[in-house]
C-alpha cells in the first residue's frame, strides 16, 4: 500500500472578476481570473526570461569545473571532499528533476519555478561568503535543484504560447543547456583569472536575484493542474535508488570499481528501482506514470536523452582536459584555463545557430530524421576527435561538429514528447527526461575519469594519447546507438499533439 499527502490546489479569487477552478473529465484543474489578465501582455517576455534562466542553470552546473583543481587551496580540503562539489549539484538535480516536475504539474508551475531560482541563489550566495567546504558542499547541492528549470519552462512554454509557436520554442529552450555549459566554463575560468574566486558567486547570486524577480513579474500562473496527492513515498524510493547508482558513479574510481561499497550500492540501486517501480504501478497518484514512459514514443527519447547526456559531456570535459594536458611525452595541447575555456565557445555557437536548424529540419522532416542526423554529426566530431596528433584548429573544429549533433538531438526531445504526453504530465515527462540527461553525463564522468587515469604516464607526463583516443571512441559508440534507436522514433505523421 503506498503512502501519500495531500497538496492543495490553490484557488485564486479577486472579488467579482475572480473565477473558480474548472476540474475537466481527466482530473485537470483549469485556473483562470485577474491573474491571468495581468500577465497576459506580458507573454512575448516569458521565452526570454526562461532562456536566461535556463542558460543561468546550465553554467551552475558546470561552473566549477574550472575551479577544482585549485580548490584544495582555496578550502584546505582534500581532493576528494571537494569532488563533492561537482557531485552534490549533479545528485540533488537528478533526484530534485522529477519531483519539482511532478509539483510543477501538481501546485502551479510559476511557483515551482520561483523555488527553483530561489534555491539557486541561495546555493550562490551561500558559496559567495564561505570557504568551508562542508557550507560549499550544501550550497552546491541547492543549486542542483536549478536542474528542474528546463522541463518546467517547457511545459510553460506549451501552456503559454499559441500552438505554432510552441515546438520551436521548445527547441530553442532545450538548446540553452549546451550553450549555458559551454558557456559557463570561459565565464569561470576569466574570473578565477583575474579576481578572487568568491567573485564567481557573487555573481551568479546576482544574476540569480534578477532572473527570479523577473519570472516572478512576467510568468504567468499556470492555467493547467492536475488533482490528486503527491506520492512521498514514491519520490523518497526514487531518490534513494538515485542515490545509490550515482554516488557509486561519482566516487567509483576513487573507492575501487570493485571495493564492497560500490558493489553493495550498486546491488541495493538494482533492489530500490524494482521496488520503486513496483510502488509506482500500484499507485493511482504516482510520481512517474511507468505505463506512459513505457510506451515506444516516450521510451525511445528517454533512451536517446541517456545516451546523448553522455556523448555531450564527453565534448566538454575530455576536450577541456585534452586541450591543458602538457604535450611532448603525453597527449595534450599546454593551453591556460582561459584558452582551454575559449576554445569551448564553438560548441556555444553551435547551439545558438543550430537550435533554429533543429526545429525547421523537424518541421520539414519530422523528429526521427532531426534526431539521427544529429547523432551523425555526433559520430562524425568524435570520429575526428579520436584522431592523434591533430593541430588545435581541428579540435575546435571537432567540439563545433559534435556540438550541432547535441543540438539537433537536444532540441528535438521535448518535441517527441510533446506529442507523447497530456498536457497534465507535460512537466513531469521532461523532468524523467532531463533527469536521464544528468544521469548520462554522471556515467560519463565516471567513464572518462577511470579510462583517463588508466592511461596516466608515470612522473606526472600527462595522459597518454590512448587514454583520450578510447575516451572519444566511446562517445562514439553512444551516438551510434542514438542513430540505431532513432529507427524506433515515431514518424512525421504520427505525431499529433496530445491534449487532456
Amino acid at each position: 500500500m503506498s503512502m501519500s499527502i495531500s497538496l492543495p490546489l490553490r484557488l485564486h479569487v479577486a472579488g467579482r472578476s475572480a473565477s473558480a477552478p474548472t476540474r475537466s473529465a481527466s482530473g485537470t484543474t483549469k485556473v483562470s481570473g485577474p491573474a491571468e489578465k495581468k500577465t497576459r501582455n506580458l507573454r512575448h517576455l516569458v521565452f526570454p526570461v526562461l532562456a536566461v534562466g535556463a542558460v543561468f542553470q546550465a553554467i551552475m552546473q558546470t561552473v566549477m569545473v574550472p575551479l577544482l583543481p585549485s580548490m584544495p587551496g582555496f578550502t584546505g580540503a582534500g581532493t576528494t571532499a571537494v569532488s563533492w562539489l561537482v557531485t552534490s549539484t549533479l545528485l540533488v538535480g537528478a533526484v530534485m528533476t522529477p519531483i519539482f516536475g511532478r509539483l510543477a504539474d501538481m501546485i502551479g508551475k510559476k511557483r515551482m519555478l520561483l523555488i527553483a531560482f530561489s534555491l539557486m541563489t541561495l546555493g550562490s550566495l551561500i558559496c559567495a561568503l564561505t570557504s568551508d567546504i562542508g557550507l560549499l558542499i550544501v550550497a552546491r547541492g541547492l543549486q542542483g535543484a536549478g536542474a528542474a528549470v528546463l522541463p518546467i519552462g517547457m511545459a510553460i512554454l506549451r501552456e503559454v504560447l499559441p500552438r505554432e509557436h510552441v515546438e520551436r520554442s521548445i527547441a530553442m529552450l532545450s538548446s540553452t543547456l549546451g550553450i549555458g555549459t559551454a558557456v559557463g566554463i570561459p565565464f569561470a575560468a576569466a574570473i578565477v583569472q583575474f579576481a578572487d574566486w568568491h567573485l564567481l558567486f557573487w555573481t551568479t547570486a546576482a544574476i540569480g536575484a534578477g532572473v527570479a524577480l523577473a519570472a516572478w513579474i512576467v510568468i504567468p500562473e499556470s492555467d493547467t493542474r492536475t488533482g490528486g496527492r503527491f506520492d512521498a513515498v514514491g519520490a523518497a524510493g526514487l531518490s534513494a535508488a538515485l542515490v545509490c547508482l550515482l554516488v557509486p558513479i561519482t566516487q567509483g574510481s576513487t573507492w575501487g570499481w570493485t571495493s564492497p561499497a560500490v558493489l553493495l550500492s550498486f546491488a541495493a540501486s538494482v533492489l530500490l528501482f524494482v521496488l520503486w517501480g513496483v510502488q509506482q504501478l500500484r499507485n493511482r497518484n504516482p510520481l512517474v506514470d511507468l505505463r506512459v514512459s513505457a510506451r515506444r514514443s516516450v521510451l525511445a527519447p528517454h533512451l536517446s536523452a541517456l545516451l546523448v547526456g553522455f556523448a555531450f559531456y564527453g565534448n566538454t570535459l575530455i576536450t577541456t582536459q585534452l586541450l591543458q594536458a602538457p604535450s611532448g611525452h603525453g597527449a595534450g595541447y599546454d593551453l591556460t584555463i582561459l584558452q582551454a575555456a575559449a576554445c569551448q565557445l564553438a560548441a556555444s555557437f553551435a547551439m545558438m545557430i543550430f537550435a533554429i536548424v533543429a526545429s525547421r529540419i523537424t518541421e520539414r522532416f519530422g523528429p526521427k530524421i532531426t534526431i539521427m542526423t544529429g547523432a551523425v554529426f555526433l559520430l562524425a566530431g568524435y570520429s575526428v576527435h579520436a584522431v592523434p596528433g591533430k593541430p588545435l584548429w581541428l579540435v575546435v573544429a571537432a567540439i563545433f561538429v559534435a556540438a550541432i549533433g547535441t543540438s539537433l538531438v537536444y532540441c528535438t526531445l521535448p518535441v517527441l514528447l510533446l506529442g507523447a504526453v497530456p498536457l497534465s504530465q507535460n512537466a513531469a515527462a521532461n523532468g524523467v527526461n532531463v533527469l536521464l540527461r544528468t544521469v548520462g553525463s554522471t556515467v560519463c564522468s565516471a567513464v572518462v575519469a577511470s579510462v583517463l587515469a588508466a592511461h596516466t604516464l608515470g612522473g606526472g607526463l600527462g595522459i597518454g594519447t590512448a587514454g583520450f583516443v578510447i575516451a572519444y571512441l566511446v562517445c562514439a559508440g553512444c551516438a551510434v546507438v542514438v542513430f540505431v534507436s532513432g529507427f524506433a522514433l515515431p514518424s512525421k505523421q504520427a505525431l499529433r499533439p496530445v491534449e487532456n
